[in-house]
């Protein structure tokens, strides 16, 4: 399936380092040649722990093919980071969506399902349901 069909996922971290090893982690065990558009947006600009709405909303534009974004984050601040970004109605592609997710196990769900060519909705439950995963 080409990738301009699938939706975008967006993992927003306050480390780049979180980030970035929770994409890798999402893209291996979705079979990792998947072609899901995935990008991490952690940090700051100048390498520090925090959240970029800069950083956020250039990831989102780039894994934007039309079929939405679903954007997931780790703490508080990268949510309300993303909320004054949907607000602002301007700073990320149409179609975005904040999903309230768990946010390792979401975000291997929302590739695995996205990988399928699933639209955002199911992209979005898949991610959701992940809070019921039960360890022990």
């Amino acid at each position: 399936m080409s990738d301009d069909k699938l939706v975008g996922i967006v993992l927003v971290s306050h480390s780049a380092e979180v980030a970035a090893s929770v994409a890798d982690l999402a893209r291996g065990l979705a079979g990792g040649g998947t072609s899901v558009p995935l990008a991490a947006a952690g940090g700051t600009e100048g390498g520090g722990l925090g959240t970029s709405a800069e950083l956020i909303a250039g990831a989102a534009a780039s894994v934007d093919r039309g079929a939405g974004v679903a954007v997931l984050t780790d703490l508080g601040s990268a949510v309300l980071t993303v909320k004054a970004l949907l607000a602002e109605g301007d700073e990320l592609p149409d179609g975005t969506r904040l999903v309230d997710a768990p946010f390792v196990e979401g975000a291997v769900a929302a590739v695995v399902t996205a990988a399928t060519g699933a639209d955002l909705d199911a992209v979005a439950a898949a991610a959701a349901d992940a809070y019921s995963y039960r360890k022990v």
